[in-house]
């Protein structure tokens, strides 16, 4: 139950597995698809899962690149979708070892990021076809935006627009602050205060990351990460994932991405100190873009999608000028 439970709390780093579940292709020759069909495919030589939720198949496309790496939006997407499905096709992706497409067919190579950014650009590829249209609307939550940052930058022909959710910038300088964050707020807690000294970053080992994610969700109310089933499951996370997060580790997009060719929203938790808000608002400012945006969402942190959901889909439907009382 601790395993399940942590799912829906850990956004950017932890290892995780659904159980597997019937999985329905689709109909190659009619392309007809139910109001919620789940089907996989072949991308990137493995079956990667991917819901479409639609009556409409001529509604514009609001595809989800979830946050992780290694976490899935799936099972739990009708919280922060209810209303979005009255304006869009929603798609949801499980990317490569992650959720279903985990219990599905572990990835037989090891992960890197660019094997998750061709994974992006084939799995979009794949959507536009099956729906026959040019182009979607794209969000990115937390890793989420490493992938889509990468279509933005290298495919802008394919978004009418992109939403950065809490968005991965500069998560090097991210660690940095979050850890000198924690040490003042557990200056007077011993244990915490040991371990945060024995965090090195860059990371070094797995413990470093362990130390830092563990005091940050106690910090946050999560009692739970004390337990040796957390410490654990973080670890066998690590194995998996390490590799790839010392690449994002590397990433700093006011240096890299100074200018786009697509509009771009940007949504931002006031209380966010993993993907910092200072260091996403900064960005914001310098990004030169055909049109932006940013939303200050008062109430959430690193999760906005789960602390404010109608917000959060209002602000979608709203920041495109759609009608909300008109689906």
């Amino acid at each position: 139950m601790i395993k399940i439970k942590l799912l829906s709390i850990i956004t950017l780093l932890f290892y995780h597995t659904f159980q597997a579940q019937s999985v329905i292709k689709s109909d190659s020759e009619k392309k007809l698809y139910s109001i919620d069909s789940v089907f996989s495919n072949d991308i990137g030589g493995i079956k990667q899962v991917i819901r479409i939720t639609t009556s409409d198949v001529k509604r514009p496309i609001l595809f989800f690149l979830s946050g992780g790496p290694g976490s899935s939006m799936m099972n739990n997407s009708d919280k922060f979708t209810n209303v979005l499905k009255d304006h869009f096709t929603l798609i949801q992706w499980d990317q490569r070892d992650a959720g279903k497409t985990l219990a599905l067919n572990p990835s037989q190579i090891q992960v890197s990021l660019d094997l998750m950014t061709k994974d992006t650009y084939e799995v979009i590829r794949f959507v536009l076809k099956e729906l026959k249209q040019e182009k979607l609307y794209l969000l990115g939550s937390s890793w989420g935006n490493v992938l889509g940052f990468d279509i933005v930058q290298k495919h802008p022909e394919l978004l009418y627009s992109y939403f950065a959710v809490n968005p991965v910038v500069n998560q090097l300088s991210s660690e940095k602050e979050l850890l000198k964050t924690l040490k003042i707020y557990f200056k007077d807690n011993p244990d915490a205060r040991t371990e945060l000294e024995k965090v090195n970053i860059p990371f070094l080992k797995e413990e470093d990351l362990f130390y830092l994610r563990k005091w940050l969700f106690f910090k946050e109310g999560k009692t739970f990460v004390t337990e040796n089933n957390f410490k654990n499951g973080f670890l066998q996370w690590s194995k998996r994932w390490s590799p790839v997060w010392n690449e994002v580790m590397t990433i700093n997009l006011s240096k890299t991405l100074k200018e786009i060719n697509c509009p771009i929203y940007f949504f931002v938790g006031k209380n966010d100190i993993q993907t910092l808000t200072k260091i996403t608002t900064e960005y914001y400012k310098s990004l030169k873009a055909p049109h932006k945006n940013i939303f200050l969402f008062e109430d959430s942190g690193h999760q906005i999608h789960q602390d404010e959901p109608e917000k959060f889909q209002n602000t979608i439907i709203q920041s495109l000028n759609l009608d909300i009382s008109k689906p």
